[in-house]
């Protein structure tokens, strides 16, 4: 199967509504916003600085770093007209921030045009970040910067115990959600090959025990599978239910590891 991110609009306006609203409760844990505040700490805003996400989806990291970046102009692209459309909804009254729908492998941006490009959760996800890393540095000015804040996937987990079925769904929807898990052991040496120098690596954990932060990892993997005729409803309802168990019990375990990388292009 296609991981659906590569043609979200394709996967249908459920799919954009429920990971929309996903993101939203990623970042609200504590530790993602830590690592966003992270990055824009290496970043210098200015009222003259352009800083564009590329692959913003619906806008949730994107409006934290307008927030954060202001009065400086920040342009989220996503090529998901649904996703831009919720974004836009989203967006409130930020006055320096807009959503626009395009392609990272060809933004509608001047040689040279950007001081700041992100890419938050969107190397995974594609087949080809090598040329998304070269528009990026097309895009940029001399001395810029791009950032990169990946999940290396490889090595999620849901598990507590030895064969714990909710790992299951963990491995599945890796396997369902994601285009390349191992791209955060990649990604240095793709961004030297794209011709930036590299002024930060770094891995943080995320450890997940509330309700909604990795739900979806349950119930959007439960319903591909019973759709494949791999489960029936019975497994599915349970396995969504062992999952709130274990959140009411203070039991649930959930790892990520979030990889952070911030290149720059050479003066």
């Amino acid at each position: 199967m296609t991981d659906p991110f590569q043609d979200p609009d394709a996967a249908g306006p459920d799919f954009i509504r429920a990971f929309a609203d996903s993101m939203e409760q990623r970042q609200t844990d504590p530790t993602m916003e830590a690592i966003v505040e992270a990055y824009l700490d290496r970043l210098s805003f200015s009222a003259d600085t352009r800083c564009l996400e590329v692959g913003a989806g619906a806008g949730a990291v994107t409006r934290r770093i307008a927030a954060r970046a202001d009065p400086a102009e920040v342009i989220g692209y996503e090529p998901s007209e649904l996703f831009v459309a919720e974004a836009r909804t989203r967006a409130g009254t930020a006055s320096n921030l807009r959503f626009e729908v395009a392609d990272g492998a060809d933004l509608p941006e001047e040689d040279g045009a950007a001081d700041y490009v992100i890419l938050h959760t969107v190397l995974t996800h594609t087949t080809t970040p090598d040329v998304l890393l070269a528009e990026a540095f097309r895009v940029l000015k001399p001395g810029g910067q791009l950032v990169v804040c990946d999940v290396d996937f490889s090595k999620a987990s849901f598990a507590s115990f030895q064969n714990d079925p909710l790992d299951v769904c963990a491995k599945a929807f890796v396997e369902i959600f994601v285009t390349d898990p191992h791209l955060v052991g990649k990604v240095s040496g793709l961004m030297q090959e794209a011709g930036f120098t590299i002024d930060h690596f770094g891995v943080q954990s995320r450890v997940i025990t509330q309700a909604r932060h990795m739900l979806p990892w349950v119930s959007e993997t439960v319903k591909v599978m019973q759709a494949r005729g791999q489960i029936g409803e019975d497994l599915a309802r349970a396995l969504e239910a062992e999952h709130e168990r274990r959140v009411r019990a203070g039991t649930l375990y959930g790892y990520q590891a979030v990889a952070t990388v911030v290149g720059r292009k050479p003066t």
